[in-house]
């Protein structure tokens, strides 16, 4: 379940970001830094975007950094970051993102799951709307906890 894979360590809210990289790169610093992937991981996602374009946005606003679980993921995890300004990807549907669920997956299906409950949450207004108001991690773990 994604409230399983993600903690108040892994969300940044608010953060700027210079453009789309800047994003990805920041979005999945937490999960470096809690040892849920290695620095390689968050070239490969970098790598592939510009290798096979903005794939990763997902739905409008909403960009979903991943890579193969070869590249550098040590355990399954999710963060979650919000933007300040929301960046240009590339997609010319769903462009400017402001939300990003960076993933770590450390196989090809233990974190499915937690993507079906994470595709339940993005049709849901409120858990934008609490996005967009909150500065603090743990508000948005309870949400998820509720």
């Amino acid at each position: 379940m994604l409230k399983d894979l993600t903690s108040e360590k892994l969300i940044r809210l608010q953060i700027e970001a210079d453009n789309w990289e800047d994003a990805v790169r920041k979005a999945a610093e937490p999960l470096e830094d809690e040892g849920k992937i290695k620095a390689s991981y968050i070239d490969a996602i970098i790598d592939s975007v510009k290798t096979a374009g903005p794939y990763i946005v997902i739905t409008p606003h909403v960009a979903l950094p991943h890579a193969r679980p070869e590249t550098g993921a040590l355990e399954s995890a999710i963060g979650i970051a919000t933007l300040k300004s929301p960046v240009a990807f590339g997609n010319a549907d769903n462009d400017p993102v402001k939300y990003l669920f960076c993933l770590s997956a450390k196989d090809n299906n233990s974190h499915l799951g937690a993507l079906a409950d994470l595709a339940e949450l993005l049709e849901n207004k409120e858990f934008f709307e609490l996005l967009d108001k909150t500065n603090d991690p743990k508000e948005v773990i309870d949400y998820l906890n509720h």
